[in-house]
């Protein structure tokens, strides 16, 4: 069902609209915030290790820099689109999907992110818990008693450091994004930054310098080091395509487009790469001071046996993975639960379904098992992928950024996005048979050879069937130049402005910003 120009949409519906899914109408993100926002991400203990793997497995350390750069790269020119998309409409990702998959249709790539979202919570709540359970022993040596017993596969010290790190987040997370963002500004980011650098002069200093960032630990043959190279560049891109797809939910509060751009830059491309740098000159220290490559850096603090640095380490590190835990795995589902039922849910409580959610799967057991974690990293490339490229697709090619933001909130039979019964079909057979293709690559042992870029076919395939499918809206949006101002909604406060519906902007004028099927 398509909508005419003139159609405009009443009040918005209360099944898809509450104060914390409007558009955002305070937008004071700005650059330094968005770059606090990717340290926050970025500084995360598998991060660090990721780095110093690639190091460990074999490259040298100029190539595990290069192959980085180049990944991280890629993320940053993808980030950009996704908060192209974001700081115009001003909506979260699960209303921004309503554009692509119908205003209930939404809910499927919604819900497909928040469960991949609870399980990566919990589990990265479960491994700060580790870090309290050091940090308590080092302290208080006596406890080691309740460390060795078992209840639902948790001690009974690892229950109260694992309920204590829910907790503590647990108050971070029912203050809101406004709260989210002053924590993450001066905290979560920078703390870990002073750790990682003090251990690097530590261990440059104790080894005298005699330290080699140019050789194969291994010896790789120059082939294997450039299929190596390759498989970092695209778990690089993997690893944030959870972000990717749910950027807007942090685009949305930027004032202008040079906020989130020079944001990303800095911390991206520069602020990733460099921290991989500091990761690898640990590690390549620590081959030199221990006589073993290490690329935890809780074992490393650990090693250096002072409890000093064992305390100062620890508390940095379980600062550093309520950062990451927040910006990478509770934003998203806290939107994604409250755009289930708007009428019922908000922002807070979408976020304590997250937080209870992640203690009943008891993470720890999915951690344990390889088999469980490698099926669930590949149906996350698998799903990922084709959900960004159908947003992307739908953004760029399909509407030429003309979007009708009142829109994405009415449940009128006649509204630009209810497409058929409020599901888009054109998205769910572009989105089917590429992360069938994608969870194909990725978990049938035949294709090991290309599970690690399993979602890039997913992405590929799902962004040209969608491209495909949507051929007549893309003749209907025109080719004229990309919008970039804002887009001004009426939707403020639960119901419509005042007065008579105006005119469209400039931004979204022309033929039907969004037309049906």
């Amino acid at each position: 069902m398509s909508t005419s120009p003139q159609h405009r949409p009443g009040p918005p519906d209360p099944r898809l609209f509450n104060e914390d899914l409007a558009p955002a109408a305070q937008r004071n993100w700005g650059t330094y915030s968005v770059f606090a926002l990717w340290m926050s991400d970025t500084h995360a203990i598998s991060n660090y290790a990721f780095a110093a793997s690639l190091f460990v497995l074999g490259l040298p350390a100029w190539e595990v820099f290069a192959a980085l750069l180049a990944g991280i790269t890629i993320v940053y020119w993808l980030m950009n689109r996704m908060g192209h998309a974001g700081h115009r409409t001003g909506v979260p990702y699960p209303v921004l999907a309503r554009a692509s998959w119908g205003v209930y249709g939404a809910n499927i790539p919604a819900l497909l992110r928040a469960v991949m979202a609870v399980a990566w919570y919990g589990i990265q709540t479960w491994l700060a818990s580790t870090a309290v359970v050091l940090l308590t022993l080092q302290v208080a040596p006596g406890l080691d008693a309740y460390n060795h017993n078992s209840v639902l596969g948790l001690s009974t010290l690892g229950w109260i450091a694992f309920m204590v790190m829910w907790g503590l987040q647990a108050v971070l997370l029912t203050r809101g994004m406004e709260f989210i963002r002053k924590v993450q500004d001066f905290a979560t980011g920078p703390v870990v930054w002073l750790v990682v650098l003090a251990l690097a002069v530590y261990l440059v200093v104790e080894s005298h310098g005699d330290i080699s960032l140019t050789r194969s630990l291994t010896g790789l043959s120059g082939t294997a080091q450039l299929r190596q190279s390759l498989i970092a560049v695209s778990l690089t891109v993997a690893t944030f395509l959870t972000l990717v797809l749910n950027y807007a939910d942090f685009a949305r509060f930027t004032p202008d487009h040079r906020s989130y751009r020079r944001g990303n830059l800095i911390g991206l491309p520069v602020n990733f790469t460099a921290f991989a740098v500091v990761a690898v000159l640990v590690t390549a220290g620590t081959i030199a001071v221990f006589g073993e490559a290490i690329y935890d850096p809780v074992k490393v603090i650990q090693k250096i046996d002072n409890p000093v640095v064992t305390v100062i380490g620890a508390l940095a590190f379980i600062v550093a993975t309520i950062g990451i835990n927040v910006v990478a795995n509770f934003v998203s589902p806290a939107y994604d639960f409250a755009n289930l039922l708007p009428k019922y849910l908000d922002f807070k409580r979408g976020g304590m379904i997250t937080a209870v959610l992640a203690v009943l799967v008891m993470p720890w057991k999915l951690y344990s098992s390889a088999l469980v974690i490698q099926y669930f990293l590949g149906a996350l490339g698998a799903f990922l992928g084709p959900l960004v490229a159908i947003l992307l697709v739908d953004y760029y090619l399909v509407r030429r950024g003309r979007i009708d933001v009142d829109a994405l909130f009415s449940a009128d039979a006649a509204g630009a996005y209810f497409y058929r019964r409020g599901y888009n079909p054109k998205a769910v057979l572009a989105f089917l048979p590429a992360a069938a293709v994608a969870a194909s690559l990725a978990l049938v042992p035949a294709f090991d050879a290309l599970a690690p870029f399993s979602w890039i076919f997913g992405m590929a395939l799902s962004g040209l069937l969608y491209a495909l499918v949507s051929g007549r809206g893309r003749a209907a949006a025109g080719v004229g130049p990309m919008p970039q101002d804002i887009i001004p909604p009426q939707v403020r406060g639960g119901v419509a402005a005042e007065g008579e519906q105006p005119e469209r902007s400039g931004a979204i004028a022309g033929p039907a910003a969004a037309q049906g099927s």
